[in-house]
């Protein structure tokens, strides 16, 4: 652990002075932030540049691993003052490689892991460093929850800053629906705390604007009662016909049902039949968050559809729906997300079809069910402007090498060209590097111009730019 002496005034000054001869003052930087300051050559790098997916290589001329708010602010202000690419990692699941820099300076909250639950005002607040599933583990001992994504080792930060959709979506809504309030360091290095009455417009664009404004240091969530749910896998034949019926059953259920709909090849799995490796499947994934007993009744439609392949719905504590991830693993996939108006038995049949004139490895179509709570918060009232969205898509293709992937990403064009309704948005989350047209469309109307606007008063010279970017509004 470094001194608390942080000589700020000195390190800026030396900094501007070395960065014209290409170096930076790194023992002024040692002293003046307390985490970890990494550079090529020490032994942590290496690791440091290394993010959830495969095919990103990126080396940055220097990794910051603050422990709280002031070490975000010194290292904001370094980047800004020597010109300075500023990458911000939370969980490094950014498919965009957003998560790092090549040449330029990383943020990597890793190292803030706090976290603090009152149960008696059920809320929690959380630093940014945590993952879902740390978070998850922790508030389930006092069986509470916050809904984040389906995938333990996503990093709070950008999940909740892009939206968050995952188990609880339609119980509980979004991620940002839990959002109470947030510390965040701005562009010219303030440590601001933002809630509906302190900065309101940033604490709106925060929910679902993406890292555009700041860089999110604490989150104050709301928790909700949360014991033994109903919930696991359901592996059943893929048809037509029991694609469209998982669908029509999940709009139909209560809203403390959400499910994933993964349509997919049988992959080996010691419980499938090995005769079916390969067969189109349907790999669900479901919550019902409420009394297991009634989650029973209601699940019991889906298992009616055709004969499962395999069963695996029962009673169990929330934390054990993020499935295991395989260590060290670094997939490479082509993907496209988009919105649906409804998925019946045409729609059904275009996705078997593609799935089957496909020969990558691994393909998948996913299908999440929207509504219930996530429906009822007014459009205006955040950044995320897909309230009335029905269900969210996402086609995937995993490929090895360049070459390959040229082939799998024109597949997964195709493929969501094909799927397109009348919803024309976009999932910020899900969004990879596809451009700004396509970084429009998950804003929507007025909401675009109103980020702007808050762009410009947080963040005019747009420091922050290594994410689905917002230009500020004199640039258009």
């Amino acid at each position: 652990m470094q001194s608390d002496n942080r000589d700020v005034k000195n390190v800026r000054s030396d900094s501007k002075h070395n960065a014209a001869k290409g170096e930076i003052a790194l023992a002024k930087i040692r002293r003046a932030v307390r985490g970890q300051v990494i550079v090529p050559g020490d032994a942590a790098y290496e690791e440091s540049c290394t993010v959830f997916y495969g095919g990103i290589d990126k080396k940055p001329r220097l990794v910051i691993r603050p422990v709280d708010a002031a070490d975000v602010a010194h290292t904001v202000s370094l980047a800004r003052e020597n010109g300075l690419e500023l990458a911000v990692r939370s969980g490094g699941h950014s498919s965009a490689g957003h998560s790092l820099s090549d040449g330029g300076v990383v943020l990597d909250l890793r190292d803030m892991k706090a976290l603090h639950i009152d149960p008696a005002s059920r809320t929690a607040w959380a630093q940014t460093g945590l993952t879902a599933g740390e978070y998850t583990a922790a508030a389930d001992a006092y069986d509470l929850a916050t809904g984040f994504g389906d995938a333990a080792s996503v990093g709070i930060g950008g999940i909740t800053l892009g939206g968050g959709i995952g188990y609880l979506v339609r119980k509980h809504g979004l991620t940002i629906d839990s959002l109470l309030a947030a510390e965040v360091v701005t562009a010219d290095g303030q440590v601001l705390q933002v809630d509906a009455e302190t900065h309101p417009d940033l604490f709106w664009a925060m929910r679902g604007g993406g890292g555009n404004f700041g860089v999110a240091t604490r989150f104050q969530f709301r928790l909700h009662e949360l014991g033994t749910i109903m919930g696991g896998m359901l592996f059943l034949p893929a048809t037509p016909e029991t694609i469209a019926g998982f669908i029509a059953e999940a709009e139909a259920a209560p809203e403390e049902l959400s499910t994933i709909a993964n349509i997919m090849p049988a992959p080996p799995m010691p419980f499938i039949p090995e005769e079916l490796y390969g067969k189109m499947i349907i790999f669900g994934m479901m919550v019902y968050a409420g009394d297991s007993q009634a989650g029973e009744r209601v699940v019991a439609p889906f298992r009616a559809l055709a004969k499962p392949l395999a069963n695996m719905l029962r009673p169990m504590r929330y934390p054990e729906m993020y499935m295991p991830e395989e260590e060290g693993n670094r997939p490479t996939a082509a993907a496209q997300t988009l919105f649906l108006d409804r998925v019946d038995h045409g729609t059904a049949q275009t996705i078997i079809q593609y799935l089957q004139d496909s020969d990558a490895g691994m393909r998948v179509a996913q299908l999440r069910v929207l509504g219930g709570a996530m429906s009822r918060v007014p459009v205006e009232a955040t950044a995320f402007a897909h309230r009335h969205s029905r269900i969210m898509a996402s086609v995937a293709a995993f490929y090895e090498g360049p070459e390959d992937r040229l082939a799998r990403q024109a597949w997964v064009e195709g493929f969501a060209k094909a799927l397109q309704q009348s919803d024309r948005g976009a999932y910020v989350n899900f969004l990879g590097d596809e451009g700004a047209e396509r970084v429009r469309s998950a804003y929507p109307g007025a909401t675009w111009d109103r980020l702007r606007q808050v762009k410009q008063r947080y963040d005019p010279t747009n420091l922050f730019r290594l994410n689905q970017n917002i230009p500020p509004a004199e640039q258009a």
